[in-house]
């Protein structure tokens, strides 16, 4: 599930309200971005893009597209949904984007903490694992 920086986008047929807004198709997003349909979806049942409906079509503007770009930048970063949620409200409702930037500070630094706490742990494992090994093929080494 990797973002891609692309501006690639695949019109939809009905363009005559914004004919210089791109629109894309959900599945065009989804090839992009290398997710299924069912994941943008359900980014969409959760209130994080709104696409505008043309029958029973989806069409996603550029503003949902840069929404789902932040969506999957923050779940890959290890974010919750309701995180992601929570940074973009914010984003809507701040211009100047600096309540945004800190509540982003805030998860970031907590989750380089995370990290650290668990790269320690790893390293203490590997630690303990390869003693274990050394002295498993030393005592073989010695009954053989």
């Amino acid at each position: 599930m990797s973002v891609k920086n692309t501006d690639s986008f695949q019109a939809s047929a009905s363009r005559q309200d914004a004919p210089h807004e791109p629109a894309y198709t959900i599945s065009a997003l989804a090839k992009e971005f290398g997710i299924t349909t069912r994941a943008i979806r359900f980014y969409e049942s959760r209130g994080l893009i709104s696409p505008e409906r043309v029958g029973t079509a989806r069409r996603y503007s550029r503003r949902d597209r840069a929404r789902l770009i932040l969506i999957l930048r923050g779940r890959n970063l290890g974010f919750t949904v309701e995180d992601v949620s929570g940074y973009l409200s914010l984003y809507d409702s701040d211009p100047a984007q600096l309540t945004q930037t800190r509540h982003l500070l805030d998860k970031v630094t907590a989750a380089i903490g995370d990290l650290e706490t668990k790269r320690h742990d790893i390293e203490r494992s590997l630690a303990d694992l390869n003693e274990i090994r050394a002295r498993c093929e030393e005592h073989l080494k010695k009954n053989t």
